[in-house]
């Protein structure tokens, strides 16, 4: 594979699909808006007024409890101190909502980049491996309880249960799967990269991968004490979001007072939006109909749920402008992360193999 076909991916613009579906998600954000009223999405935000600040400051533990999970995934020797994980999730989140459809590929890989001169890159990616793993099977456990309540507490529609029922099954598959990876140390990434070694990949990312690997499963097996802190802080990602929305609909629904359970159930059915939905730049569109939807079901006026999606996008854009703003200070560009990051895994994954001769023949 020559240097030039390892570049070409990342130079790609937006496809086609990409196009369609940014298009589509403005045309479907702003006939929700229409639909709802603009004037009355207007006095739902005028009446959070202040209460912003709540939110971005609710929010905030979203952000703090992941980056100390982050620093709890990291092993020694290496340490990975607060201020750095939280800057580094914050910038990577950041490119994430800026670059469309392309987003998680982009920002999961810029964040151990950007604290490579603090620890070496192998071992941020695999801490934040490790925290990831953590963080979906929290999220599968939350959608999970969140789908089961939304059936069994309200009368839904015929359409809306089918996709209840099926975000259960998925669920249901997708913890399973984890679990055997896990438990039965499955070698899937190194399995995977010696798949597409066989169809040209160089051999130097299957030791990068399989050394990746074998940190991940290592740190279940040396580190059992700190499941429960990891845990906790994953629960408190949930938790923060719950509150947010508590806060908002208390602002926003004076009519129609918000319960814990109402809140719990559309954090949930965000959450599912968000997993789905993850390569459109906020969720454009997708978010106002899912969350619009479901604020009916929950005897909420579907203005109620659209000016909520709309609050959302606001927090996340506070989010955004905050790691661009970081990124600036550091004298960083969105191209020279993603080369300094390709560079540094080449170079590593070119000592690695030097460190193991053997794997040169794989």
């Amino acid at each position: 594979m020559t240097k030039d076909s390892v570049k070409r991916p990342g130079k790609k613009g937006l496809t086609p699909f990409g196009i369609i579906a940014f298009l589509a998600g403005i045309a479907l954000f702003a006939y929700f808006v229409r639909k709802a009223g603009v004037g009355q999405i207007l006095e739902g935000i005028s009446r959070l007024g202040a209460g912003f600040l709540l939110v971005i400051a609710i929010s905030s533990i979203r952000q703090i409890v992941r980056s100390l999970a982050w620093t709890l995934c990291m092993e020694a020797p290496y340490r990975l101190r607060f201020r750095d994980a939280i800057r580094a999730r914050i910038m990577g989140d950041a490119m994430g909502n800026v670059i469309p459809f392309a987003g998680f590929l982009v920002s999961e890989p810029a964040k151990p980049a950007l604290i490579r001169d603090r620890v070496p890159l192998t071992a941020g990616i695999s801490a934040l491996a490790i925290e990831n793993t953590f963080y979906a099977l929290s999220v599968a456990l939350f959608i999970f309880s969140g789908m089961t309540a939304l059936l069994l507490s309200f009368n839904v529609t015929k359409g809306l249960r089918i996709i209840s029922i099926v975000t259960l099954v998925v669920i249901v598959f997708v913890i399973a799967l984890g679990a055997s990876l896990i438990f039965k140390r499955l070698k899937f990434i190194s399995g995977t990269a010696g798949y597409l070694h066989r169809r040209g990949l160089d051999a130097k990312w299957i030791e990068k991968t399989r050394s990746i690997e074998e940190r991940i499963y290592g740190f279940y097996s040396r580190n059992q004490s700190r499941f429960f802190p990891i845990i906790l802080l994953e629960a408190c990602f949930h938790l923060a979001g719950v509150t947010e929305i508590y806060v908002v609909l208390s602002f926003i629904s004076p009519d129609q007072p918000p319960t814990f359970l109402t809140a719990f159930i559309l954090e949930s059915v965000n959450r599912v939006i968000t997993v789905a939905f993850k390569f459109i730049p906020l969720r454009m569109g997708v978010d106002e109909a899912g969350t619009g939807r479901v604020s009916k079901v929950l005897q909420f006026a579907e203005v109620t749920g659209v000016t909520l999606a709309i609050v959302r996008k606001a927090r996340d854009v506070f989010w955004a402008a905050t790691g661009m703003i970081l990124l600036l200070q550091r004298g960083l560009s969105l191209r020279a992360i993603a080369r300094d990051a390709e560079q540094a895994l080449a170079k590593e994954a070119k000592l690695a193999v030097s460190a193991n001769p053997a794997s040169q023949s794989s």
